[in-house]
């Protein structure tokens, strides 16, 4: 059964133009750039480029390092993107999270919102306390795009 626990989201407006964030949300080697959790490590095994379907693997370390394969799994160009990550080692126990990021364009830039989806998490009661976490490290991954896409160099 679905909690409203099951999906957070946060958002915040970008004074980029939809493609340029898209572009580095898009681009796997460039995750652990905006990453505001601190988990994410590098990618491994991706494609230049994600799109609908693609896979990609990334090194993660929260307490201790471990690997996650992600899918891409809902594709709108400079609109939408979401991936489903799994553990390689415990892919029996855990799966069916989504991270989502939207975009629209908006008076001052964009608005980018970014969803944590555990509604279909094979260990949803497990993680519902991660809520508030994902919450607060959302919230820095949304800052850090907006650094990211808004200095020059």
């Amino acid at each position: 059964m679905s909690d409203e626990r099951d999906v957070v989201s946060v958002e915040r407006v970008i004074n980029a133009p939809p493609d340029v964030i898209f572009a580095l949300l898009a681009d796997p080697s460039r995750h652990q750039d905006f990453d505001g959790s601190g988990s994410v490590r590098d990618a491994k095994e991706q494609p230049e480029r994600l799109r609908l379907g693609s896979t990609f693997g990334m090194s993660m370390k929260m307490v201790v390092p471990y690997s996650m394969v992600n899918e891409v799994v809902e594709f709108e160009q400079d609109r939408r993107i979401a991936w489903q990550p799994r553990m390689r080692a415990l892919a029996w126990l855990s799966g069916g999270r989504v991270w989502r990021y939207e975009l629209e364009p908006v008076d001052g830039g964009t608005r980018v919102t970014e969803t944590w989806d555990i509604s279909k998490e094979k260990s949803r009661a497990f993680i519902r306390s991660g809520g508030k976490k994902a919450r607060r490290d959302m919230e820095a991954t949304l800052a850090r795009i907006q650094e990211i896409v808004t200095t020059p160099g």
